[in-house]
């Protein structure tokens, strides 16, 4: 692909990543309060008012309305600006690396999923199971679209990612929730082994750390909860991107392969 072409589509694909990221707004916001997605045209969630189409525009709707509601000026999260933009980089830097692929498509769309679910439960402490069954669904299809990750690896990956979760849930007797469980199931499926265990790890290790630091900075209480689907969305993008160098080089300086 000429340069210039290149250009163009990783300058289109950005601006339909604004559009996606707006729509995943939507499903942030209404998904975990039991609002139709699809039917209900989008309002103000403080004064309800109906909020017009140049109001909508992505990212530049943002900055022209200085943050604020038109009708009654209380700020909009930033989080509506901050999704619209990594939905934007994410899908322009997927398709930089894998083009025009099914491997493109299967990462975008886990991507956007994980997007969704790190900031419901980051807000309400849910992963809804409609989210799962989606995810569960897209890693089937999407994997034998694919073809980068096999049948075996992917249940092995599902069975022992989300086995794992549910023995920490037994043993710790609630530690860990249902929807923490379904999640690693998602993610294992995609990656598959020994990739989706990895992302479990490194989310686990990830949670481990900002918690020590959250009770030593006395922000949290040994018994406060911390939502666990974010850490495994970091985890598993990590492991999906360069789990395969971390495994190298792990096997390189610690068992001498």
């Amino acid at each position: 692909m000429e340069k210039g072409l290149a250009y163009f589509w990783l300058i289109t694909l950005f601006f339909i990543g604004l559009c996606i990221g707006s729509f995943l707004n939507v499903v942030i916001y209404r998904l975990p309060r039991g609002e139709s997605i699809a039917l209900d045209r989008s309002h103000c969630p403080v004064c309800g008012e109906t909020l017009a189409w140049y109001d909508l525009i992505p990212v530049f709707s943002y900055f022209l309305l200085l943050g604020r509601c038109r009708a009654c000026g209380v700020p909009i999260s930033p989080r509506y600006l901050l999704v619209e933009l990594l939905a934007g980089v994410i899908t322009a830097v997927l398709f930089f690396y894998f083009g025009a692929t099914a491997v493109f498509v299967k990462y975008l769309f886990l991507c956007l999923l994980l997007m969704v679910v790190f900031f419901i439960d980051l807000e309400h402490y849910i992963i809804p199971n409609s989210l799962v069954i989606i995810g569960l669904i897209g890693g089937v299809v999407l994997n034998a679209a694919a073809g980068n990750v096999g049948f075996t690896s992917a249940l092995i990956g599902m069975l022992v990612t989300s086995g794992f979760l549910l023995i920490v849930a037994l043993v710790s007797k609630g530690g860990i929730g249902g929807g923490d469980i379904k999640l690693a199931a998602v993610t294992g499926l995609f990656l598959g082994w020994p990739l989706g265990p990895l992302g479990m790890f490194l989310g686990i290790l990830t949670a481990g750390i900002l918690a020590i630091f959250l009770l030593l900075l006395k922000m949290k209480g040994r018994k406060d909860p911390i939502p666990f689907g974010p850490f495994i969305v970091l985890g598993t993008i990590i492991a999906a991107f360069y789990g395969n160098q971390i495994i190298h080089w792990y096997l390189y300086n610690f068992i001498k392969i």
